[in-house]
C-alpha cells in the first residue's frame, strides 16, 4: 500500500489523525524525529481513537534512517511550491507521500533530496499559506488509493 512520511511533525492531533488514516486505508505511517510530542500525549491518543493498535507506525531517528528502511522507488513531496498537481501523478503501491512539519513545511534541502521524485501541490486559494497536515495527507492518500481501485477496501 502507500506510505505516509511525516518529517518532524509538531502537533499531536495531526499525527493522531494520520494514525487513524493509516489504519483505515492500509497505509503505513512513518515519522521522522524530532517529534513535537511523545506517544503518551492525550491529544495524540484522542485523535487516533482506538486505531493505534491497527495502524503500522514507525518512528525513525532521522531522514536517512527512514530512507534506509523505506528504500523508496518513488517519493512525492507535498509542498505549497510544488510544480505538479497531485492529480497529475499515477500513484503506485509503495509510493512514499512526504509531508513537512506544520509550522514551516518541508525544508528546501529535503525538497531537493535525490530520493524525491516530484514536488506536488494541492490546489488552494492564492492568498492562503497551507492546508492542515492531516487533511493534506488524507487528500493525497485517498487520491492514490482511488487510482488503485481502493484495493483491499470492502466496497
Amino acid at each position: 500500500m502507500f506510505r505516509i512520511l511525516f518529517h518532524t511533525p509538531e502537533i499531536p492531533g495531526n499525527t493522531g489523525n494520520a494514525i487513524r488514516l493509516a489504519a483505515i486505508t492500509g497505509a503505513e505511517l512513518h515519522l521522522v524525529e524530532p517529534l513535537g510530542f511523545d506517544f503518551s500525549d492525550a491529544k495524540l491518543r484522542r485523535a487516533g481513537l482506538d486505531y493505534h493498535d491497527l495502524a503500522v507506525v514507525t518512528v525513525h531517528k532521522d531522514i536517512e534512517a527512514a530512507w534506509e528502511v523505506l528504500r523508496p522507488e518513488r517519493v512525492f513531496a507535498f509542498t505549497s511550491d510544488g510544480d505538479t498537481s497531485y492529480t497529475d501523478i499515477s500513484y503506485q503501491p509503495g509510493d512514499v507521500l512526504l509531508f513537512g512539519p506544520e509550522s514551516v513545511g518541508l525544508p528546501d534541502w529535503l525538497k531537493k533530496d535525490p530520493h524525491v521524485t516530484a514536488r506536488l501541490r494541492l490546489p488552494m486559494l492564492p492568498s492562503l499559506r497551507s492546508l492542515n497536515l492531516a487533511n493534506a495527507a488524507s487528500i493525497a492518500v485517498y487520491e492514490a488509493w482511488r487510482q488503485n481501485g481502493f484495493s483491499g477496501a470492502g466496497i
